[in-house]
């Protein structure tokens, strides 16, 4: 399990690639993405294509890892996607937006 939660976050981390002049880090250090339960990011409150864009970007190439490790370990995505979304909710920094399946709310 310790294996699996490393290279989780090994790849989630290496997952932050700019879209169209925009990065991750940034979009969230402006509130325009957060963190999900389900492991993946979400527009906060924007329709804006360039935010859509990068959120469906990282989406595509998480699932991709996610995927991997569910198969590699032997374990359903869901739990897979959950773990992450755990994970990466306890760690985003205070002032960033996650949704715990409640709503959005500021860390």
């Amino acid at each position: 399990m310790k294996k699996t939660l490393a290279a989780l976050f090994v790849g989630l981390f290496l997952i932050c690639q700019p879209v169209y002049g925009l990065e991750l880090g940034d979009a969230k250090a402006q509130g325009l993405v957060g963190e999900t339960a389900m492991g993946y990011l979400a527009p906060v409150n924007t329709a804006d294509q360039v935010v859509k864009n990068l959120v469906n970007s990282i989406n595509a190439q998480r699932k991709q890892y996610y995927q991997d490790i569910a198969k590699k370990n032997n374990t359903p995505l869901p739990a897979v996607e959950q773990l992450a979304g755990k994970k990466a909710i306890e760690k985003t920094p205070a002032g960033q937006f996650v949704d715990n399946g409640t709503g959005w709310r500021k860390k």
